[in-house]
């Protein structure tokens, strides 16, 4: 199994090393490793789990959410329909978001084209 220092997972998955404490320290990340020096060792599993939450962090979901998804995870399988309906919950979020965006979008195509016609 690989192992990564601090500074190999914050290149891996763009948080800062004090986003790493900080997540360990609420939960949203489990307890990570230390060597017999103290310093914290990631494993393949930890950098993945980061990965989700990269997604989830990345696509709008609050920091409650995320731990309450970190609980069912750790819960087992017997959460996994409460895992599914929480993803689609948050799922309906970024549609509606990317509509938002996507109407924006129009708009601002819409002032481009308005100025092109001027110049």
């Amino acid at each position: 199994m690989s192992v990564y220092t601090p500074a190999e997972v914050v290149e891996e998955t763009g948080f800062s090393i004090d986003t790493l404490r900080y997540y360990e320290k609420i939960g949203l990340l489990d307890r990570v490793e230390r060597n017999a020096a103290g310093q914290r060792r990631f494993t393949e599993h930890d950098v993945s789990w980061l990965g989700t939450i990269r997604c989830l962090r990345d696509t709008g979901m609050p920091i409650a959410e995320m731990l309450r998804f970190a609980e069912l995870v750790r819960a087992g399988d017997h959460t996994i329909a409460d895992r599914i309906k929480l993803l689609e919950e948050h799922d309906r979020r970024v549609e509606e978001q990317i509509a938002q965006q996507r109407a924006q979008q129009r708009y601002i195509r819409t002032k481009i084209s308005y100025y092109r016609s001027v110049v």
